[in-house]
């Protein structure tokens, strides 16, 4: 047996999903949480049935899991919904599985449902399945031990107490008939176990009311497993009035008291079944460990625990079935006794389980024992000859099946001889029952088919298997299921060879059938996984098609008849699918299956024993004219008619004829009674049946109009809620609406004053426009104006020239002052008009951001609305800064060209009139139109730059376009000079 400290796996197998919305953008993940340590699976699609397939594993050993388990620590599954686009993780729900439920068996996946799921219309779950995986492998001894079992023995012997009871376990000693419990040197006392099954009651509810209740096949019985030995009861055929009688099974230990009371501790529950044919009807639990509780002396006196159980449903027939009252439960009446081994007298009705060889058939009771049953699906699979015989059985199975063998062929001469006794018998009556016979066609052959199971290999399972494998073939003669025993232990990569798995069938038939059946109907070989703890497992089947043996090479048989008989041989490897998916193959079945054909069959007619004549023989019929016994000589006068030979041969035969017509009409009588006895006794049963049904139905509807009530109490409530629910509803959507409106008068209020305020800054910026447009025209007044001068001044210039053509030089030289003051005023002039447009494009600038600033505000709130004003803005400001730049432009550029012109006429009088003089401050003048064009591009330069800063005008603007065309003008002019 595994120690405590062996390590172990818990796996949490994660298969598929339903009920999920479909979403390409998410995907879905699984994290599992267990003592701090988080695993989860591979990102999957988000759909409806998203497939996992991931089996998460943490490992721990015993005493740990045993403190979980304490500790009730969950396993915690949480399901997100992963984005692929921003991996940002959602959940979508979780699930707890609790620790205490896993065992080390496989167990059927279950679908679990997402608590606190995001997905409220549809119900998510998932397929999980839980295990618990042993990894301790076998350790090879140590040196140390060795040395240890070679050192002398200690002073005294060891105390009994000390053995563990995982190190207890029963042994079978074959030739001694008993089970030992511990050491054989210090545990020497006998003990007997007994399991006495005494009555059941109410055992009609344990199935539905569609399904009769009288046993169709092989009855009703109970079946259990005591210490590893399969265990039946005699079969009952009704579930009203189980009509069998109380039977203990029986079991020898050698052991001693402490020993045996810390064994029986630690062992499981007897799980004890009802059993119809191949079926578990229900089933209870009898725990052994309770007999060590017992504080009896069991010297003196027998432990003994019995009383009433409850029988329990299948899980698969649980929810068809209502709940029954306590009264109406069924029990089975079971006792379990242990005492010390003494000297008991013979009890009639009991039933030894017993390692003793049982007794020979003669000394059996003279009744026919019950056919060889298939044991239920759930408990452990029996051997067909553990449960045939209703006296001794044996505990050890391989010496018990050849001693039965034995039993059963002694049985078989004692009925064949019985057989001819009663025939003799009946041939030498007056009237003769014949048995009936089958009529065999000349033309069938006779078959002989072995199968031989050779062993399993490629085990695809990651747990160790206790295979068994069973199959039937019902064409060879016999339903019965053939099994191998005992379990062979299959692991990973290891082929294991199959123990007592031959078996040869004899039969008749005809060829053409013979080939239809097998191209039809293949051999199915079921392994099924045996195991002490629970019920066994299907692993998978095997499907061997019998129509390839007919196709193999056919090898002559020499027969010792002279006959000519053939032999058909095929050895191959079969996969092991499973149930549930039939392409994922378990594991690799090799066989031999041989066919002999032994030529026609020699009798025509088959004897069955078993079925009765129920049609009355035909009388015999005697030869109307007997032989006579001599010859007598005819008398000499007339003999009279009744004194012949003929009328007596006719009235012995009228006679018999009556006699017989007597005897018949008297066995018709007989067999009439005894049928109408037949049919009220049938009757009175299912009348029986029949109130039994009535009462089971009746506390049924009882039971459904219970649910009913309470669902339609479930439903006035909740149609209560639903108005509740509809009247909150109305009362909310009567406040949602009265918010809406004061929102929506909320908002035309903000509006109209918003639009209130646009009004009142579009008017002032009108009104500035205004006053900018009266400073405009009042600036070009004052241009008016010095034009004006400018002419005035011209004349006065031009009158002067005139007057300096006829005056000497002196007053040239006084003009010339003159002019020089005149223009330092007028540079002076020029100065302050530069000033005071630099001043204008300053305040002009800012007026130009405010403007932009306020153009930004009104785009901002009501851009749709001043769409128009703003456009009439923009023409209006482009008309006015055009008209204004380029008025300024060309009057800045007649003045320098008029003032240039001065200049030049006075150098060219200066120089014509004074001379050399004159030539020497030449080169001052000459320097002055070419430090006016650079002042004129630099100044156009600096326009430009200024108005681009300001953000309001671009390149493609006319005034920016038109200042850069002065500009290269000016570039050129200056280039040209």
């Amino acid at each position: 047996m595994a120690s405590k400290t062996d390590q172990l796996l818990i796996v949490v197998s994660i298969l598929e999903g339903r009920h999920f919305p479909k979403s390409p953008r998410l995907r879905l993940v699984v994290r599992a949480s267990f003592d701090g340590e988080q695993l989860s699976t591979d990102p999957v699609e988000h759909r409806d049935q998203p497939h996992f397939s991931t089996e998460l594993a943490w490992e721990l050993d015993r005493r740990t899991l045993h403190q979980h388990r304490l500790q009730r620590t969950p396993i915690k599954l949480q399901c997100f919904a992963v984005d692929s686009e921003t991996k940002r993780s959602e959940s979508v729900g979780y699930i707890i599985l609790d620790l205490r439920s896993v065992q080390e068996v496989q167990q059927e996946p279950r679908w679990y449902p997402l608590l606190s799921s995001k997905y409220t219309k549809q119900r998510p779950a998932l397929l999980l399945s839980m295990s618990l995986e042993s990894e301790a492998k076998p350790s090879e001894p140590s040196p140390d031990r060795f040395r240890a079992k070679k050192a002398p023995p200690r002073q005294g012997p060891p105390a009994v107490t000390d053995l563990l009871p995982d190190q207890l376990e029963a042994s079978l000693i074959p030739d001694q008939g008993y089970h030992q419990v511990g050491p054989a040197e210090l545990c020497s006392d006998m003990f007997v176990l007994s399991v006495t099954v005494a009555f059941a009651t109410k055992l009609e509810q344990l199935i539905p009311s569609t399904m009769k209740l009288s046993a169709e096949e092989s009855g009703f019985f109970f079946y259990y497993t005591l210490l590893g030995n399969d265990i039946t009861s005699e079969p009952f055929d009704n579930l009203l009035s189980p009509d069998f009688e109380p039977e203990r099974a029986s079991v020898r230990i050698r052991s001693s008291k402490q020993v045996l009371q810390s064994f029986l501790s630690h062992q499981p529950s007897l799980q004890i079944h009802l059993c119809c044919g191949n079926h578990s009807l229900g089933s209870t639990e009898v725990s052994l460990s309770a007999l060590s509780a017992v504080s009896v002396d069991l010297e003196n006196k027998a432990a003994t625990v019995e009383g009433a159980f409850i029988l329990k449903p299948p899980k698969r027939t649980r929810q068809a079935l209502p709940a029954l009252p306590a009264d109406l439960q069924p029990t089975v009446g079971v006792a379990v006794t242990l005492r010390r081994e003494e000297v008991t007298p013979q009890s009639v009705g009991t039933k030894e389980a017993r390692s003793d060889p049982p007794p020979p058939p003669a000394a059996q009771r003279p009744r026919s024992s019950p056919p060889a049953r298939k044991p239920p699906a759930s408990p452990p699979l029996p051997p067909p000859s553990s449960h045939t015989e209703s006296e001794a059985e044996s505990l050890l199975e391989e010496l018990q099946r050849g001693k039965e063998q034995a039993g059963q062929l002694a049985a078989a001469d004692v009925e064949l001889q019985s057989r001819t006794e009663a025939t003799a018998e009946g041939g030498a009556s007056s009237v003769s029952v014949s048995a009936p016979k089958v009529s065999i066609p000349s033309s069938a052959h006779h078959y002989c088919f072995s199968l031989d199971l050779r062993g399993l290999r490629n085990l695809s399972l990651t747990h160790h298997v206790a295979a068994t494998l069973r199959y039937s073939y019902p064409f060879f003669g016999s339903a019965a299921p053939i099994m191998t025993n005992p379990p062979v232990e299959l692991q990973r990569n290891v082929e294991a060879s199959l123990p007592q798995s031959y078996c040869a069938f004899d039969f008749a038939a005809l060829p053409q059938q013979l080939q239809d059946t097998f191209l039809r109907v293949p051999l199915v070989v079921e392994v099924w996984h045996r195991d002490s703890t629970s019920r066994d497992q299907l692993i998978g089947r095997a499907s061997v098609q019998l129509s390839h043996l007919l196709s193999s090479e056919r090898t002559r048989l020499a027969a010792s008849s002279g006959e000519q008989s053939w032999r058909q041989t095929r050895q191959d490897r079969i996969p092991v699918v499973t149930a549930h998916r039939a392409s994922e193959t378990v594991a690799e079945l090799s066989y031999v299956a041989t066919l002999e054909d032994l030529g026609l069959v020699k009798a025509r007619e088959v004897i069955l024993p078993d079925s009765s004549q129920s049609e009355p023989a035909a009388p015999p019929q005697s030869p109307p004219h007997p032989a006579a016994p001599g010859l007598n000589v005819a008398p000499l006068g007339p003999t009279a008619p009744r004194d012949t030979l003929e009328y007596r041969t006719a009235l012995e035969l009228e006679l018999w004829k009556e006699e017989q017509e007597d005897l018949f009409d008297d066995q018709l009588r007989r067999k009439e009674l005894s049928h109408m006895k037949a049919l009220a006794e049938e009757w009175r049963k299912r009348d029986r049946e029949r109130e039994a049904v009535v009462k089971k139905k009746e506390v049924e509807y009882n039971l459904l109009e219970e649910q009913l009530q309470k669902t339609l109490s479930d439903l006035e409530r909740r149609e209560k809620q639903l108005l509740e629910a509809e009247q909150e509803t109305q009362r909310l959507q009567k406040e949602l609406r009265v918010e809406h409106d004061v929102t929506q008068r909320e908002l035309q209020e903000s509006s109209r004053r918003l639009q209130l305020d646009c009004d009142h800054r579009a008017a002032l910026e009108r009104d500035k426009v205004r006053l900018m447009e009266e400073e405009r025209a009042r600036l070009l007044q004052q241009i008016t104006d010095a034009a004006s001068r400018y002419k005035q001044l011209e004349k006065e210039f031009r009158l002067y020239r005139e007057q300096q053509n006829v005056r000497p030089e002196f007053r040239l030289q006084s003009e010339v002052n003159l002019l020089s003051l005149e223009k330092v005023e007028l540079e002076r002039k020029l100065e302050s008009t530069t000033k005071s447009k630099l001043h204008y494009k300053q305040q002009w600038g800012r007026a130009l951001k405010e403007l932009a600033r306020f153009k930004q505000r009104e785009q901002e709130n009501a851009m749709t609305r001043l769409k128009k004003q703003q456009a009439e803005l923009e023409a209006m400001r482009l008309r006015y800064l055009a008209t204004e730049q380029k008025e300024e432009v060309h009057q800045e550029r007649r003045e320098l060209d008029d003032i240039r012109n001065q200049l030049n006429r006075l150098k060219q009088q200066e120089e014509d009139r004074l001379g050399p003089a004159s030539s020497q401050s030449g080169p001052a003048p000459t320097q002055s139109p070419k430090e006016g064009a650079e002042e004129h591009l630099s100044r156009l330069l600096e326009e430009r730059d200024t108005l681009l800063r300001t953000g309001v005008y671009t390149h493609e603007d006319r005034i920016i376009a038109e200042l850069s065309r002065q500009i290269q003008d000016a570039m050129r002019d200056r280039g040209s000079r």
